[in-house]
C-alpha cells in the first residue's frame, strides 16, 4: 500500500500498488471474489485485520490505500479501525466518493485513497483532522509514494523514473507496468519501487488491475512465496452517476 500507479492506456486503465510492509505481518489472503449485498468486490484480504488495500467492484469503481496523507505522522495506535476495512466500507457504496465524505473517519490513522469511479479519478487523502478531495486528469500517468516510508526528494525521484520508463513504454500492458513496480530504481534497496529496508521492512506483493468495458482483471504476485494470482471480475455497468 505504499506504491502506487495509475495509467490509461487506450480504452484500459490499469492500477498497479507495490504493498510495503513489516515482515513481521501475516501474509495476506490471494485475490477472491466476495460477495456483499452492493454486490461483487474483488480483493486480496489482509490476513490480521480482514481489509485490503485494493479492490474493484463489479460496477466499474476500483479504489488503491496508502499509508499516510501529505507528510509522515507518527504513529499512535490504538486507532477505532483498520484503514482496509474502511476502504471496504467505500468502495461497496453507490457513490464511493460521497462515502468518503461521509464515513466517521475520527481516530483513524492518516491515509491516502486514489480512487477511480464512474469514469473519473480522485485522490482523497485523511491527514487526521481533515479530508482533502482532488479530480484528476484520467487521460495522464499518475504515481503515489507513501509519505510516511518517503521523503519528498525520493518521492520526486521516483516519479522520474517513472516518468522515463513511460518515454521507453508508451503503450504497456499490465504486465510491463507490474514489471516496472518489480524492477524500478537506481539499486538503492531502500527506496527502489520493490524496495527492502534491511529485512524488516520490504515490499510483500505486488498487485494490478486491468479494467475495460467488460471486465476487470486482478493479477497479485506475492513476492514472500514467489507466486502469482490472477483473478477476472466481470463488470455489470449498472451504475453510471456519481450521485
Amino acid at each position: 500500500m505504499c506504491t502506487v500507479t495509475f495509467l490509461r492506456v487506450a480504452n484500459k486503465y490499469l492500477i498497479t500498488s507495490n504493498r510495503d510492509e513489516s515482515r513481521l505481518r501475516k501474509t495476506a489472503l490471494p485475490p477472491a471474489i466476495h460477495r456483499i449485498a452492493q454486490g461483487n468486490i474483488l480483493f486480496p484480504k489482509d490476513a490480521n485485520a480482514g481489509g485490503t488495500w485494493i479492490a474493484v467492484h463489479e460496477n466499474g469503481n476500483a479504489v488503491v490505500l496508502l499509508n499516510g496523507a501529505f507528510i509522515r505522522h507518527s504513529h499512535n495506535p490504538p486507532y477505532r479501525k483498520s484503514r482496509g476495512i474502511i476502504l471496504l466500507e467505500i468502495i461497496a457504496e453507490r457513490s464511493p466518493l460521497n462515502a468518503f465524505n461521509q464515513v466517521p473517519f475520527q481516530n483513524i490513522e492518516p491515509f491516502t485513497m486514489v480512487l477511480f469511479c464512474f469514469d473519473e479519478l480522485y485522490e482523497c487523502r485523511w491527514d487526521g483532522r481533515r479530508r482533502h478531495i482532488r479530480l484528476l486528469d484520467k487521460t495522464l500517468p499518475h504515481m503515489w509514494s507513501s509519505a510516511t516510508l518517503y521523503e519528498p526528494a525520493i518521492v520526486a525521484k521516483r516519479e522520474k523514473w517513472f516518468a522515463n520508463w513511460l518515454q521507453e513504454n508508451s503503450t504497456p500492458s499490465l504486465n510491463d507496468i507490474m514489471h516496472f513496480h518489480a524492477a524500478g530504481g537506481d539499486g538503492d534497496l531502500f527506496n527502489d519501487l520493490r524496495m527492502n529496508r534491511e529485512g524488516h521492512m520490504l515490499t510483500v506483493s505486488i498487485t494490478g488491475i486491468e479494467i475495460s468495458g467488460t471486465g476487470a482483471r486482478m493479477v497479485y504476485k506475492d513476492l514472500t512465496t514467489e507466486t502469482e494470482y490472477q483473478q477476472i471480475l466481470s463488470l455489470t455497468g449498472a451504475l453510471t452517476t456519481n450521485e
